[in-house]
């Protein structure tokens, strides 16, 4: 019995393989693999594809985020306040830039950071509310840049997992100070490498985040500032434009697989599945549902563990939450601080999800699942 992987990019490639091939063989033979008019291509026609006006490439989802905090000039002595429940990226990046990273709990129905918690964080240090858009499902911006504006602080989308997730009619990365994107190869526009991308209305900020990407520099040997070096590849640029016209379809067929697992997984007891409420649309970076306690012993691990010897593969996001990673325990959080994120992060089990799974598969998971929970409970 074949294994159901939690992501399969070789059944993309086998679709887009051809055009993809035939464009870096183009970036090979031409000689040029840094910059260039293909990257120049693809911010124009992200930029147009997210509702802003400027995009910048850049080597990675990370150094998308820690390139906007510099650019906005935020670093010691301020504070950005964020989720405790994602990639440690976006509480390392704060910390880069000289700042301190602020978690808020989570709505537990989202797994996004509850922005009826964030005022109670907000200190005259706050320089900026970062939200972070989980599992491609947006946070309730509407509540954000309300409270943004209300306290003179940026909004600095993390749009990691949600390229092409809108909130009401904007899609997110246009609707704070400035979006950044990753392009790590599980994400629903992913790059056969890393790659990231910064989106902004500001062309100031624009300019000084090209500078900051070049060493701090607009002009060959000439620095303005300490930058870093993060340029996106000329061939990663070739791949992304070619996805990106496929973007719509995948986040589409996305929604068909979550409809699809909503209605498997409706009779099981035992687990919380995933609701999406107006005005968010979620792209689906992930399927996750929660695996609820019984007897007052958590189950998630167990399940997994039946699921894999079931032949299903299934991942969890985020078994450690950030306020509790070691590197940050002189934070202080205390237990029982945030108690819906140590919940999530002992219950979340993300299912097989990508846009070519087949109905078929998607039944053998919710079987699988169905049994896994009777077997244990």
């Amino acid at each position: 019995m074949n294994t159901i992987p939690p992501l399969d990019l070789a059944r993309q490639y086998k679709i887009i393989g051809d055009e993809i091939s035939t464009a870096v063989q183009n970036v090979l033979a031409s000689g040029r693999y840094i910059g260039g008019n293909l990257v120049q291509e693809l911010e124009t026609q992200f930029a147009a594809y997210t509702g802003v006006e400027h995009a910048i490439a850049c080597n990675s989802g990370t150094d998308a985020l820690y390139l906007a905090l510099r650019a906005y000039n935020i670093g010691a002595g301020d504070e950005v306040i964020t989720s405790p429940f994602t990639f440690f990226a976006t509480a390392e990046v704060i910390t880069l830039a000289g700042a301190t990273p602020v978690f808020v709990d989570i709505n537990p129905q989202t797994f996004n950071f509850d922005p009826d918690l964030l005022e109670a964080a907000i200190t005259p240090r706050t320089k900026a509310l970062m939200p972070v858009h989980l599992f491609g499902y947006p946070t309730d911006m509407d509540k954000v840049t309300a409270l943004a504006h209300q306290h003179n602080l940026l909004v600095l989308e993390d749009c990691a997992q949600a390229t092409g997730a809108t909130w009401g009619d904007q899609k997110v990365g246009s609707i704070g100070q400035a979006g950044c994107f990753s392009f790590f190869p599980t994400k629903n526009l992913g790059a056969c490498g890393d790659g990231g991308m910064v989106t902004t209305q500001d062309p100031e900020i624009a300019t000084t985040i090209r500078k900051l990407r070049e060493h701090g520099s607009n002009v060959r040997y000439y620095h303005e500032a300490i930058g870093i070096n993060s340029r996106l590849d000329t061939i990663q640029a070739a791949i992304l434009k070619i996805k990106l016209r496929y973007l719509d379809q995948w986040n589409q067929a996305r929604e068909e697989v979550a409809q699809r697992y909503q209605e498997l997984l409706a009779p099981i007891s035992g687990i919380v599945t995933p609701q999406v409420t107006a005005p968010a649309c979620s792209v689906w970076n992930q399927y996750t549902i929660r695996v609820l306690p019984q007897k007052g012993q958590e189950m998630r691990d167990r399940v997994r563990e039946a699921l894999q010897a079931k032949g299903i593969s299934s991942m969890v996001y985020y078994p450690i939450p950030l306020h509790r990673q070691p590197v940050y325990a002189s934070l202080g959080y205390q237990l029982e601080q945030l108690p819906h994120t140590d919940r999530a992060a002992a219950e979340v089990l993300s299912l097989p999800m990508f846009p070519e799974i087949t109905p078929e598969e998607q039944q053998r998971v919710a079987y699988a699942l169905k049994d896994a929970l009777q077997e244990i409970i």
